[in-house]
This record gives C-alpha cells, sequence and structure tokens, in this order.
C-alpha cells in the first residue's frame, strides 16, 4: 500500500501543480485584460482631450482672427479720421487767416465799404438756411 500511496501522493503534487498553473494562467489573463481595458480607457480619454484641444485651438484662432481684423479696421479708420482732421485743421486756418485779413481791411476800409460789407455779410447769411435747409423759414433759421 505504501507505493499506491506515493503514488496517489505524486499524482495529487502533479495535480495540484497543474492547477496551480492553470489558476496562475487564468490570473494573468485577467490580469491582461484589465490591463487592455485600461490601456483602451486612457487611450479614448486622450483622443477625447485632444479633440477637445483642437476646438479650443480652433476657436481662440477664429477670435484671434476677428480681434486682428476688428483691430486693423480700427487702425484704417483711425487714419481716415486723422487725415480728415488735417484737412479740416487746414481749412480752420485758412478761414482764421481770412478773418483776421478782412477784420483788418474792414479796419482801414471807408465807412461806405463797411456798410456794403454789412450789406453783403446780410444776404449770405439770410441765403444760408435755405442752402443748408432747403428754404429760408424762420424754424430753420432758429435750428442753424
Amino acid at each position: 500500500m505504501i507505493p499506491a500511496l506515493y503514488t496517489h501522493l505524486g499524482a495529487a503534487a502533479v495535480a495540484a501543480a497543474l492547477v496551480w498553473q492553470l489558476q496562475g494562467a487564468r490570473l494573468g489573463t485577467e490580469l491582461a485584460e484589465a490591463r487592455l481595458e485600461a490601456a483602451t480607457q486612457q487611450l479614448a480619454t486622450s483622443t477625447a482631450q485632444r479633440a477637445a484641444d483642437a476646438r479650443v485651438r480652433q476657436a481662440e484662432q477664429a477670435m484671434n482672427t476677428k480681434y486682428q481684423g476688428a483691430l486693423n479696421a480700427a487702425r484704417d479708420r483711425e487714419a481716415l479720421l486723422r487725415r480728415d482732421l488735417d484737412q479740416l485743421r487746414a481749412v480752420a486756418d485758412g478761414l482764421r487767416e481770412q478773418s483776421a485779413d478782412a477784420a483788418r481791411r474792414l479796419a482801414s476800409a471807408p465807412p461806405a465799404a463797411v456798410l456794403e460789407y454789412a450789406a453783403a455779410l446780410g444776404v449770405v447769411f439770410e441765403d444760408s438756411p435755405r442752402s443748408v435747409w432747403g428754404h429760408g423759414s424762420k424754424s430753420c433759421r432758429a435750428r442753424s
């Protein structure tokens, strides 16, 4: 009986070793599947993050393009307004010179010439509302 006992013990030891290996292989497979699932989740998260980053960059680029367009338009408008301001200053300087010249001429003009000049100015100022408002009514003169 002893040899049969050793045979059974040996067979039990071999069976235990095989079961141990089978359990190890099964657990190894489960571990590999868990790692694969984690890697798949990481890849999906990474892909979603890259897509979100791309959308953010695209929105940022669109906003920067819009901002740059508005900035360029503002600069163009500023240049146009500066040019207009320079022209208006030149006109104002010319009018100032004309006014000073007229004042000098009036100061040295004879009284008859001053009266004639005053009458001419009256006609000019009388016609001024008509040219601005289209007619010479008193209500238009009040607005001008």
